[in-house]
Order: structure tokens, then sequence, then C-alpha cells
């Protein structure tokens, strides 16, 4: 063996071994970055479709209820339609509506008028789930409606809550007595009563069976109901089911029978007798 072969043998030194090749490094934030874009225009579609359903919904209640109503073409009615409409609309219905109108005009009724649905079907001839009404009448609008009430002075009528004031005269040998009459309104059958709570004579309040011991049987011309029929003036399908005074107004809430928006016979004005 000779000397060289004896030599042990050295290893590479570290700047001759052959560079290992880095692997390369994918960036996730570009793609994270396209999803947020694509879910947002998503979103985009998804709200700017809702905004056409929306006002194609309510702009098209809003034309019906002039339309049935026969108000004027620029009646100013709010429609409120809850929730997201285009998953109601795909499944059939309309779950929570309100509409509402100031000053509206029905024959000698007039007053502002709030209508709420729930479960309104907006395919085939189902009928609506539960619907009801209120009417607020102002002291001007309630005296227009008393007008046609026979012996009742409706220029008299006043609001002073719970009742209704007015103002009638008795006649004695010819002498007028003023005598002043809070009513309470009430719902029956449909139909609005008037019944005297308490009388005033002479600055005093007097009870109307005082009132009967000194004027006899002519008290009773005082000291009776009003009745008010509303009927001819709303829709068949909508039923007064109470009355109020509220501040300085009386409200009216009604009853309104779910298959008016397909029944034409409950769309029409009902009658009184």
């Amino acid at each position: 063996m000779t000397t060289a072969d004896a030599q042990p043998t050295q290893p590479l030194p570290d700047w001759q071994r052959p560079a290992e090749p880095q692997r390369r490094r994918r960036r996730v934030w570009p793609w994270i970055v396209a999803l947020v874009i694509v879910v947002g225009l998503a979103v985009a579609a998804w709200f700017a479709g809702e905004a056409v359903a929306r006002n194609v919904v309510e702009t098209t209640i809003r034309q019906q209820v002039i339309t049935q109503l026969s108000l004027p073409a620029d009646q100013d009615v709010a429609v409120t339609v809850e929730g997201a409409v285009l998953p109601q609309l795909i499944g059939g219905a309309l779950r929570d509506v309100t509409v509402a109108s100031d000053d509206v005009v029905l024959g000698e009724l007039s007053g502002d008028v709030t209508v709420h649905a729930t479960g309104i079907p907006i395919r085939g001839d189902a009928a609506a789930e539960s619907a009801t009404a209120s009417v607020r009448l102002d002291e001007a609008q309630l005296r227009a409606l008393l007008a046609t009430v026979d012996g009742l002075p409706a220029e008299t009528v006043g609001i002073a809550a719970p009742d209704i004031t007015a103002d009638l005269d008795l006649e004695i040998f010819g002498a007028q007595i003023p005598v002043g009459v809070a009513l309470t309104p009430t719902a029956v059958d449909g139909d609005i009563v008037l019944t005297p709570a308490s009388l005033q004579l002479a600055g005093a309040t007097i009870t109307a069976d005082e009132l009967r011991d000194r004027f006899g049987r002519v008290a009773d011309l005082v000291v009776k109901d009003y009745t008010v029929c509303i009927a001819q003036y709303i829709p068949a399908g909508v039923t007064l089911t109470g009355l109020t005074v509220q501040g300085g107004e009386v409200v009216a809430d009604l009853d309104v029978d779910g298959a008016i928006i397909t029944d034409p016979t409950l769309q029409a004005n009902g009658t009184c007798a």
C-alpha cells in the first residue's frame, strides 16, 4: 500500500455541494380576495333583485288599493312588506303587509286608514290568513259622518275622551231648553251606536231619569241611542268591531274577511236596511 493510498478521503466543502431547488410558495391571499369579490357580487345581485321585487310588489299593491277604492290617482298610499320579498314570492305568499293612507274618502265616511294583513297568497284563489283595519276620524270627519243621523245636530258634535259630545235642544211649549249630552260610542252588529253617558242641564250634571222626571216623555227625544250604519260606505267583507275615543280622534276597529282579495261580492259596498 502506498502512502497516498493510506490518506483518508476528505469530504467536499459545503460550497461544492449542489444546492437543492427551493419550493415555490403559492400565495393564498389572491384566492381569498377573489372569493370575497365573488361573494360580494352575489350579495349585490341579491339585493338588486330584492330591491326590484320589493318595488314591483309595493307598487302593485298601491295601484290596486287606489283602483279598488276609487281613490284619486295621486293619493299617498304607504305600503310596507315585512321581510325579504324574493323568498316570499318564491313561497307563493306575502307574510305580513301593512297599507296606510290619510284622509281616505269613502262616501260620507272619511279618515286615516290602516290595513294589516298576513298570509296573503299571490297565486290561486286562497284567502288571506287574517286581516284587520282601523280608521281614525278627527272632529271634522266625525261631524261629516254624523250629519246623516236624524235628530243629532252634527255641527255641535265634539270629541272629549272617552266620549263624544253634542248640544241638543228640548222644546217645551215653544221654548228651547239646551241640553248637553256625552255619548259613548260602541260597535253593535257592525253599526256605530252612540249611547248617552251623562247629561248637562243649566250647567249641572244630571241623570237620564232626572231629566225624565222634569220633562216627561219629551226627554226621550234626547235620552236615546243614536245608530249610524256605515255598511254602505265600506266593502261587504269589512265589519266594524270596535270604537274608542283616543285623544282628539275616534278610532274604529274593523275585521276584514280574508276572502275579500278574490271575492267580488265582498269587495262591493254593503247595504243599510
